[in-house]
């Protein structure tokens, strides 16, 4: 019956290694505790006896309209969740006319999934994300691949120049399993380890010396016509860099609490950012949406669109494709429902069902 639901027995069918890989988070998980919490504790203002015929849940995205603002989150290794995986999660997006952001460590060829998920013609956009790499051939190149193939925009995630201390999959002992790999990096070669001096960081002198930096941005822009969107962005500074370097937009994120810990939740970094960028680009948001009032609250603080992340998984590790559709009618009917009890008969009207008040949000350009 609810997104909760689907959780509880996505984890009954999984053995720990999977879940901890999947569905962990870094440190003690507070991050992603407080995700969560901090929709939950957002309060709405129902409103009543206002005209609501003919309301809808389109928005305007990047030039698109898409039926509602609901995209799934680029996540690696579907696999893992349900031997379908990335294939059962494009068929149920598409039909359901959800947005999908295509990881770049996906289990299943990016071409695949462009042809089956592009063929629906109520379809939403289709976005690959991309981890710039080492070898900068070898990132354009894919980046030539995701343009052929028809995705429609880069998400570019920025928030992850290492991985996070994620204890509970180090406990597991996780490894993947034969056959699941990211297909999509075949060829790629790791960079040749520096020789380090005594004193000197693994990490820092080495390691990171490969890390994207704000100049990586124009280098990335001038190889594509496609539009580049930064995913992690949750300083208000880092966002006004952002449209600085001509990102096409913004999405707030934490990584899902995967990185670091004791991170500030999504919810409370969005109107900070929305108020940085000042309309000019559009905000998303992703982490710890579960409800339709989450997804309400989010609009309503300014965000175009939201991204769901783990529900979309637990849903096919329940049923596959049939799995991820009905995690995304379920979000929104529910989403539905929060509109009418609080007055919205559009995403228009968000604003107005927020119990705190906030600037009111200029919409993008």
């Amino acid at each position: 019956m609810t997104l909760s639901d689907h959780e509880r027995h996505a984890r009954s069918l999984l053995d720990e290694s999977a879940w901890a890989y999947l569905f962990g988070a870094a440190g003690d998980e507070l991050t992603l505790a407080s995700n969560l919490r901090a929709w939950q504790e957002m309060t709405l203002l129902p409103r009543v006896l206002r005209p609501l015929a003919g309301g809808h849940t389109r928005v305007e995205l990047l030039g698109r309209t898409l039926a509602h603002p609901i995209l799934i989150a680029p996540m690696a290794y579907q696999r893992l969740a349900h031997p379908d995986g990335e294939h059962a999660t494009a068929l149920a997006t598409a039909a359901l006319g959800a947005g999908l952001v295509f990881s770049t460590q996906a289990s299943a060829p990016l071409e695949e999934i462009a042809s089956m998920f592009l063929r629906e013609a109520g379809r939403g956009p289709l976005w690959f994300q991309l981890y710039l790499q080492h070898d900068r051939g070898f990132t354009q190149a894919l980046v030539q691949r995701a343009e052929a193939a028809g995705y429609e925009a880069l998400v570019l995630t920025v928030d992850a120049p290492v991985q996070g201390a994620r204890d509970r999959e180090r406990r597991s002992g996780f490894r993947l399993p034969q056959g699941v790999a990211a297909v999509n990096l075949d060829g790629l070669r790791a960079p040749a380890a520096r020789p380090l001096t005594t004193g000197q960081s693994a990490l820092f002198d080495d390691l990171l010396c490969h890390a994207p930096s704000w100049d990586h941005i124009a280098w990335l822009r001038s190889i594509t016509r496609l539009p580049v969107l930064l995913k992690g962005i949750l300083h208000p500074d880092d966002a006004r860099q952002a449209v600085a370097c001509g990102a096409a937009g913004v999405i707030v994120s934490n990584h899902g609490g995967r990185t670091l810990d004791t991170a500030v939740s999504t919810a409370s970094a969005l109107p900070a950012v929305v108020q940085a960028v000042q309309g000019a680009v559009p905000v998303l948001v992703d982490g710890g949406i579960r409800r339709g009032t989450d997804v309400l609250k989010a609009i309503g603080l300014g965000a175009s669109a939201v991204l769901l992340g783990r529900p979309a998984l637990h849903g096919l590790t329940n049923a596959g494709a049939t799995g991820v559709a009905h995690v995304l009618r379920l979000l929104r009917d529910e989403l539905e429902i929060a509109m009418a009890l609080t007055g919205c008969r559009t995403l228009a009207d968000a604003p107005d069902a927020l119990a705190t008040v906030h600037p009111r949000p200029r919409p993008p350009a």
